[in-house]
């Protein structure tokens, strides 16, 4: 019988990566007590930490000020197909 691969949620994973953090106990013993390998407790240590350097950003990145002007954009032409699909409905007769 070959090895069954767990999911782990987030919140686990969260759980983990915070006794890791707290440095109470070593890699090792919080790694049994979760019962996952500690190469696995490391690789997610590692993505919490790269993922913080995003939370202390100055301002807004240029890549949300990016999708806010596609997003203003697209409304835009919506509306625009909206008033046009109106007007062709009123002239074909659809509109009673």
């Amino acid at each position: 019988m070959g090895n069954i691969r767990r999911a782990h949620t987030p919140a686990f994973k969260k759980q983990v990566v915070v006794e890791l953090m707290r440095g109470e106990k070593t890699k090792g013993e919080i790694c049994s007590q979760f019962s996952i390998h500690p190469s696995l407790a490391e690789k997610w240590r590692m993505r919490v930490l790269e993922g913080m350097e995003k939370l202390f950003t100055e301002g807004v990145s240029d890549q949300s000020k990016e999708d806010q002007k596609l997003i203003e954009e697209l409304y835009k032409q919506i509306g625009q197909l909206k008033v046009e699909t109106d007007w062709l409905k009123k002239k074909v007769g659809l509109n009673r």
